[in-house]
């Protein structure tokens, strides 16, 4: 891309850089007219859209290959990396590839199931081997495996037929012997347990249905625009929205480790595309959701059935049925993108993104390709007056490219013309400032903290338990695009599968608008960042509540102590300063006061009180502070020197951190350096909550809880000044602290539990369990605890 925009003329760069909406099908005209004379743009497209190049296609060799690699490791018991070689193999292997009168896919399937068998994922070798029935139901191994999953599991009866079926399916002597052996085996096992069976097609969906009833109204604002506020008073928690995307897709470092149509985490058993090898799946279902039903005609499929009874043929149907995919009004996503082009996997998501909202559109009015018409997407808003040159021309050339790739989609076209790339450069444009990132919630060292809850047992060597976001996916969401950002918002966005659910986090009266935050929050950046993120990401000005009015959190999150230890001045850096006149200037210049100054000098200072005394200062006195000047004392503190102090300070602590030579000693020896924070930033400075949390994780690492557990609980002392005492960091904090709790058996962990549930059902409500199911873990310790202690 860097080339192919060096090589532009800088005529037509200058005009992309100075073009409005209004002349984007003329800059873009003439563009497309220079690329298609460009050798080099030519050769890239016919890279990337060639499908005899079709460097993400099948391979039948490929497959072979990485099958007799995996064999090797399973009869040498090297199980994981047979796994990852069946897996790789499955990933290229054509679905009509035959070898020795099997089919590939369906003799790969049952390999990769007799790993996971041995590996005991036994559920998972049922689903493999149902993958292979349904490809081959008359494969007899897969039916033989399967019947040793489901018995090892108690499910007799399913085994019991499982072999039935594979006994006749078998045409060796040797083999019927075998199976017949297992048999006996299993309804030996069916004896001694004397339990009723489980049937085999459990239902998994253990998802929960909230209704809401929430009416919301689309409002105007001067300076926000078009968004969403309610009708009625709406109380805290209540979830106000929910909606499946418009069009989604997985970010690339998440490829390997997440399903590319739900976005959940890949299970052992995840299913590669049939057409391509770029996606993974976590199902079947979610395979067939994203490319399609497999157009593959599998010969002599039902030849058992004939042989067999009713009973056992009926079996066979429910055994190898995919779960109803629910395909409704749903769209393909992905089954423009296949066939092994590989443009999908080079350019960005974004991009990608940008191709399945024009196939989604195209679609849903008819399938006209007539001209480029983006229906509902079209209302979004987007800022492409205001990017920057080089932002306008990565646009245009990324718009002509996705262009000339969807030319050789089949039964997909669009126009190759000014009009249609510059509408794609709009849309590219609303795609960047309407678009959601899609997060999972995960359980950092969860398997650390069952073995620790399950033994009762405390910390070996493992760090505290933490809650972490992973960012997997980009989407658009129509309806959800419209609530607006503040950065102190009134609702939480979160994610269960592909759909967007938005709960609200405090009571919301009637008429108020609804609004989300799209990145860093008050307490988490100080305000100049955060408006400094929000016009590169999204170009616009932030008028919040938190950036528009002074607030506590803004002065002291990366302020400096006062120079006299005993003095809580706050000293603030030029920067803050010029940033809090900013928003003094739209206050009204009224009578002195110095109610502000008292305020901030306070040792528990109101956030409430200092935003109302804010709007009764009189502009010019706050204008005399000066950066390093205690707001308090007056006490000059040299910035610059005690900002080299703190950064050295906090590079050896992460330094010490980082090392694999942590003991008690070092940490002891290290607290000097927490000293010189503490008495050179303010006391709620940001960095030193940072500090102090990595010294709790530190401590954990070398077995010592005690010392852990005050610095976590330092550490939340000061985020709970930054944020709120119910802020959803809060309740991530309280998830270390009570882990530290429970291994101490400190009575305060019941306290703590008890408190982060309060904070997670506010902002995920029902869902709580289902975003953090090793919480469960935490409630049941602390009830076991409760119990106990009332006992005692």
């Amino acid at each position: 891309m860097e080339k192919l925009k060096s090589l532009v003329p800088e005529t037509l760069k200058q005009m992309i850089a100075e073009s409005t909406t209004d002349d984007l099908p003329s800059t873009c005209s003439s563009l497309l007219d220079f690329l298609l004379h460009f050798e080099p743009f030519q050769q890239m497209v016919n890279d990337l859209t060639d499908p005899e190049v079709a460097l993400c296609g099948k391979n039948k060799e490929g497959a072979l290959e990485s099958k007799q690699k995996g064999n090797r490791c399973f009869l040498s018991g090297d199980y994981a990396n047979a796994l990852d070689f069946y897996t790789q193999a499955l990933r290229v292997a054509p679905v009509d590839a035959y070898e020795q009168d099997r089919n590939l896919v369906a003799t790969l399937y049952v390999n990769r199931a007799s790993v996971l068998l041995k590996m005991g994922l036994v559920r998972e070798c049922v689903r493999d081997c149902n993958r292979a029935l349904r490809i081959s139901s008359n494969y007899a191994k897969a039916w033989f495996r399967r019947g040793k999953a489901n018995a090892s599991m108690g499910k007799y009866e399913d085994a019991i037929r499982d072999l039935d079926v594979a006994k006749i399916a078998e045409s060796s002597v040797g083999g019927k012997k075998q199976i017949e052996s297992e048999m006996k085996i299993v309804l030996d096992q069916q004896y001694k347990a004397a339990s009723p069976s489980t049937r085999h097609n459990q239902n998994n969906s253990n998802m929960l249905d909230e209704p809401h009833q929430m009416k919301l109204q689309c409002v105007t604002t001067p300076e926000k625009g078009k968004g969403l506020a309610s009708m009625v008073d709406i109380p805290q928690a209540s979830l106000v929205h929910t909606e499946d995307p418009f069009a989604t897709i997985i970010l690339k470092h998440c490829r390997e480790t997440h399903c590319h149509y739900c976005l959940n985490e890949l299970p052992a058993d995840k299913v590669p595309c049939t057409s391509c090898s770029i996606p993974w799946y976590c199902s079947q279902k979610c395979c067939i959701e994203a490319g399609g039903e497999m157009c593959c005609d599998y010969p002599n499929n039902q030849s058992i059935h004939k042989y067999l009874p009713d009973d056992l043929q009926k079996y066979i149907v429910e055994a190898t049925l995919i779960a109803d995919s629910e395909r409704d009004n749903q769209i393909s996503e992905h089954k423009h993108e296949c066939k092994g082009v590989p443009w999908p996997a080079v350019l960005p998501s974004e991009i990608v993104l940008a191709g399945r909202v024009l196939v989604n559109s195209t679609i849903k009015r008819g399938g006209s390709t007539d001209s480029v018409n983006l229906g509902e997407i079209s209302d979004l808003s987007h800022h492409y007056s205001k990017m920057p040159p080089e932002s306008k021309l990565e646009l245009h050339i990324y718009s002509a490219v996705l262009s000339c790739c969807l030319q050789h989609c089949n039964g997909f076209e669009i126009p190759l013309n000014g009009i249609s790339i510059s509408q794609i450069v709009i849309l590219i444009s609303q795609i960047r400032v309407n678009s959601m990132t899609v997060v999972r919630m995960k359980f950092i060292d969860q398997h650390e903290l069952v073995d620790q809850f399950g033994n009762l047992s405390s910390w070996e060597g493992g760090p505290t338990s933490n809650v972490e976001q992973v960012r997997v996916g980009q989407a658009i969401y129509t309806s959800g695009s419209l609530f607006n950002h503040s950065c102190r918002p009134n609702i939480h966005a979160y994610f269960l599968s592909r759909t967007l659910h938005i709960r609200t986090t405090e009571f919301v009266s009637a008429g108020c608008p609804l609004e989300l935050s799209y990145g860093p929050q008050v307490g988490q950046w100080d305000c100049k960042d955060r408006i400094k993120f929000l016009e590169d990401e999204y170009s616009f000005r932030c008028q919040c509540t938190g950036c528009s009015k002074m607030n506590f959190s803004d002065l002291v999150l990366n302020a400096f102590h006062c120079v006299k230890l005993n003095c809580s001045g706050i000293v603030l850096e030029s920067s803050v300063i010029n940033c809090e006149k900013e928003k003094l200037k739209h206050l009204p210049n009224i009578i002195n006061t110095d109610s502000i100054v008292s305020l901030l000098q306070a040792e528990e200072p109101n956030i409430d009180d200092i935003n109302k005394a804010a709007n009764d200062l009189q502009i010019n006195s706050f204008y005399q502070l000066n950066p390093g000047y205690c707001l308090k004392c007056g006490s000059y503190r040299d910035l610059e020197s005690s900002s080299v102090a703190a950064n050295n300070c906090i590079r050896r602590l992460q330094n010490l951190i980082d090392s694999k030579n942590i003991s008690g000693t070092t940490l002891l020896g290290a607290l000097s350096s927490l000293g010189v924070l503490r008495s050179t930033l303010h006391a709620y400075n940001r960095r030193i909550a940072e500090a102090e949390d990595n010294f709790a994780q530190a401590f954990c690492l070398v077995g010592e809880l005690q010392p852990a557990m005050e610095h976590c609980k330092a550490s939340i002392e000061i985020l709970e000044k930054l944020y709120n005492r119910n802020h959803i960091v809060i309740g991530y904090e309280l998830v270390k602290l009570s882990s530290i709790q429970l291994s101490l058996r400190d009575s305060g962990a019941v306290d703590s539990i008890d408190r982060l549930y309060q904070i997670f059902s506010c902002h995920y409500g029902s869902h709580t369990d289902v975003i953090f199911p090793d919480l469960q873990f935490l409630r049941k310790e602390g009830q076991a605890y409760f119990a106990k202690y009332q006992l005692t």
